[in-house]
């Protein structure tokens, strides 16, 4: 019985050692790192008289005092809001995209599939940097193809990496990097719809727009929410796109995104407490719209499933 009972206990712990490194892991590498900006985010540094010698500089308690110098940034302010015009010009943008392609590679008059398919996800798999620095050359005058056949026609070139054209450079890479990616969620769901459907719209005379609109689009409505939801995430954390133009124009500074700002403020002018206010902000700020946002879109699928 005593030897019954240990094989029973040792198989119901067994998943739970499975489990011990994924929460090792977890712990140093996510949890640790969190509780620690947070702590330092209620920190600063005191100097007493010059700051010289042993002892003057000594981190105390600053309770609040971080949080309220960062909501009241007007550099984080105006990067927050540039970071909105930015997600206001990828999110519907790209996911208008990525519906559009997957409701064309699931049509049944699409040619060659797998590898239309492959060729929109494939700018996904290129790293954000070097797609950066791709479409930073080819925004130059001096090195563009473009610009050399829009001069070669006598059309007007734009400079795109100045003013408000700069919002449009930076959101063609997030699209051209994130369509693929958010396509291949929707197509995926797409093709998990029964092919009895789609037999029945059209034995009641549905044409293929009616089918897209009317029965594709609602049922993949779930998907949708999720890669709005991803993309909220992607839009908020903006840094490598604005951090590889940099070089290439005046008209990005170093905090033209909240997490530029961070960056600047944490290894720049070494102010890593005010750093950390700023990035717990940011992260409680991408929770509280992701999740509002879920919270929104279940309770109005739970309203039309009620009817």
């Amino acid at each position: 019985m005593t030897s019954a009972r240990r094989k029973s206990y040792g198989v119901k712990g067994a998943p739970y050692a499975f489990l011990i490194p994924a929460t090792i892991l977890f712990a140093l590498f996510f949890a640790l790192p969190i509780g620690y900006a947070v702590w330092l985010s209620f920190r600063k540094v005191h100097v007493s008289g010059l700051g010289l010698g042993k002892g003057a500089r000594s981190e105390v308690w600053a309770g609040l005092e971080n949080y309220t110098d960062a909501f009241t940034d007007s550099e984080l302010i105006h990067g927050a809001l540039r970071v909105l015009g930015y997600g206001c010009i990828v999110v519907p943008v790209m996911l208008g995209l990525a519906l559009l392609f997957a409701l064309m590679l699931d049509s049944d008059k699409v040619r060659f599939t797998p590898f239309t398919r492959l060729a929109i996800f494939l700018p996904y798999a290129i790293p954000g940097v070097v797609a950066a620095m791709l479409w930073g050359f080819l925004y130059l005058p001096d090195v563009s193809p473009f610009y050399y056949v829009l001069e070669k026609l006598g059309l007007p070139q734009p400079d795109l990496l100045d003013g408000g054209p700069l919002y449009l450079a930076l959101s063609n890479i997030a699209v051209w990097g994130g369509t693929g990616f958010n396509m291949i969620v929707i197509y995926t769901s797409l093709r998990s719809i029964p092919a009895e459907v789609y037999e029945a719209a059209k034995l009641d005379g549905a044409t293929p727009t009616q089918i897209a609109l009317r029965i594709k689009i609602p049922m993949v409505a779930p998907s949708l929410v999720l890669t709005f939801f991803f993309s909220i995430i992607a839009t908020l954390q903006v840094y490598n796109e604005p951090t590889t133009l940099k070089p290439l124009t005046n008209s990005v500074s170093t905090t033209w995104s909240p997490l530029m700002k961070v960056y600047r403020d944490a290894f720049g002018t070494n102010d890593i407490y005010a750093a950390a206010a700023q990035a717990v902000i940011i992260a409680l700020a991408t929770l509280l719209l992701s999740f509002g946002f879920l919270r929104a879109a279940n309770r109005r699928q739970k309203q039309e499933a009620a009817r």
